[in-house]
């Protein structure tokens, strides 16, 4: 347990140093001066000018700028946009909220769902499995951005059920969520029924049922324990997906967000925003895995003495 610990502490922190290094590297090889890289298309004082340079130090060696650079990351400070006049820390953490909340709703969605469905359709009459099969391939082959326009013209629009633009109430959560939530529902669905069926044919399952155990006793307490090992890895890599499709629904739906955020300061050449946001991945990414790695030891206790 010790060393598994220490193994992922140690792949952590090498993650987030390559994300600060590629982020430094980035600064330096865009073409161009580094303050007008910085400042992008704003016209600052003289004055302003001089402070980047000494904040970044960049009339120092390469090297110290780069330690200059490593430090201020490890306090928190991500730089200062010059285009929306704030830290970028203060820009990414005021956008982070709804898109925590979007995503989070959105992933739980999609675990109830796919795991209610996988349940219901895994070995059952083939029509079912069909009618459910053929639903999924076409859920995960709409692209994110279509699904949203279309449920944004059918229940905002026409039916005006839902509001169209904002993210303040439930209501305005609804639409973004299963534009989302949909081809992560679609995926997980396909992997947890085909796991479930496997699982169904095994020994112990019938052993199981001669004790008189019921279908969905069955499924749920014995064949669906299997299949949560790669259904959890596969959650963990639908986060980045999570992630990208945030960036389209955001846009759509004109909710704040970090994709708000990201596309407004990629179109403004905003360049500490996009390697704040950069650094921010990184974060996640760390998080997610470690969580995954929490959970494997939850969820199969034969792991914790895995070497």
């Amino acid at each position: 347990m010790i060393r598994r610990i220490l193994t992922r502490l140690s792949t952590s922190i090498l993650v987030l140093w390559g994300a600060v290094t590629v982020s430094f590297t980035a600064l330096h090889l865009t073409p161009g001066n580094v303050v007008d890289v910085l400042i992008g298309s704003n016209i600052v004082t003289p004055e302003v000018r001089a402070q980047i340079i000494a904040d970044y130090g960049l009339d120092e060696p390469l090297f110290v700028q780069y330690a200059t650079y490593l430090g201020r990351v490890l306090r928190g400070d991500l730089g200062r946009s010059y285009q929306l006049h704030e830290p970028v820390a203060s820009a990414i953490g005021a956008q982070l909220g709804p898109s925590l909340q979007l995503a989070g709703a959105s992933l739980l969605v999609a675990i109830v769902v796919s795991t209610t469905l996988a349940i219901l359709t895994a070995r059952r009459r083939p029509w079912i499995r069909g009618l459910s099969s053929g639903l999924e391939l076409i859920g995960v082959s709409i692209p994110t951005f279509w699904t949203a326009i279309l449920l944004l013209t059918i229940f905002s629009f026409q039916l005006g059920w839902f509001p169209a633009v904002g993210a303040d109430g439930f209501a305005a959560l609804v639409l973004p969520v299963i534009a989302v939530a949909l081809p992560i529902t679609t995926m997980l669905t396909q992997m947890m029924r085909e796991g479930l069926e496997l699982t169904l044919e095994q020994p112990f399952v019938l052993t199981a049922r001669t004790r008189g155990m019921s279908d969905l006793g069955v499924r749920l307490r014995h064949a669906l324990r299997h299949v949560l090992v790669p259904t959890v890895t596969l959650i963990g890599w639908l986060v980045g997906l999570t992630v990208g499709a945030m960036v389209a629904v955001e846009q759509i739906f004109s909710r704040q967000g970090i994709g708000q955020l990201t596309l407004t300061a990629v179109g403004g050449k905003d360049l500490p925003v996009v390697m704040g946001v950069v650094l921010l991945t990184a974060v996640l990414y760390v998080v997610v895995n470690i969580v995954i790695d929490l959970l494997y030891l939850l969820i199969d206790p034969r792991l914790r003495g895995a070497t």
